[in-house]
């Protein structure tokens, strides 16, 4: 069965949502491949690195707003094994991640650089539209550096994100994370591990009787 993961590397529940889904991987006995699909929760360009936070009060009401709903999912991802530390986070534009992401499936590395993507946003501070702090990042998970820089500095791939963005938005994606079971079954949201387990179990069913 394939899954496909619409996601962003900035969204919170994105990678809660990842980890709980490979939780359920590790009770489940099929067959299965990942591929991770490109979202934007904010396509508009971000100028210069500022905090997390502040960019977030500035979209929902204020800092205050912006700390509770930090402090919520910081809650929530400890309980699923994440460490988030928002206070740490720079607000990025990701086209050029999922650009990486793009390079790094090519190349059979994709899990590792999208884990690496969402541990450097949320806990180490990195700026994840920056170039620089890509290559960086692409080097940790075995990637080629000079390639990757390459890659990113061309219009390589460039065309191909813009159109599976567009795509998703197509296909009726308007939050994530979003998960796409065998081309057809969504499951959207951060679900518990439980509850992903039951929907792979329920579609490979379906799969098996079709």
């Amino acid at each position: 069965m394939e899954i496909e993961i619409y996601a962003d590397v900035v969204c919170p529940w994105c990678w809660i949502g990842k980890r709980r889904l490979e939780q359920a991987l590790e009770r489940y006995d099929g067959e299965v491949t990942v591929r991770y699909r490109p979202f934007q929760l904010d396509p508009t360009p971000v100028t210069e690195p500022k905090p997390l936070i502040e960019a977030l009060g500035a979209k929902f009401g204020g800092r205050d707003q912006a700390e509770g709903m930090a402090a919520h999912v910081t809650k929530v991802a400890r309980g699923a094994g994440i460490d988030m530390n928002f206070d740490r986070a720079v607000a990025a534009n990701t086209f050029e991640a999922h650009r990486l992401v793009r390079f790094a499936t090519e190349r059979g590395r994709a899990a590792e650089l999208v884990e690496r993507l969402y541990r450097a946003h949320f806990q180490d501070g990195i700026d994840v539209g920056s170039t620089d702090a890509l290559v960086k990042l692409a080097a940790e998970v075995g990637l080629d550096e000079t390639e990757a820089r390459d890659y990113l500095e061309s219009n390589l791939g460039r065309r191909e994100v813009a159109a599976d963005l567009s795509a998703a938005h197509q296909l009726g994606v308007s939050s994530v994370p979003t998960f796409v079971l065998a081309g057809k079954y969504a499951v959207t949201g951060a679900q518990e591990p439980e509850t992903m387990l039951a929907a792979l179990h329920e579609v490979a069913q379906r799969e098996a009787s079709a």
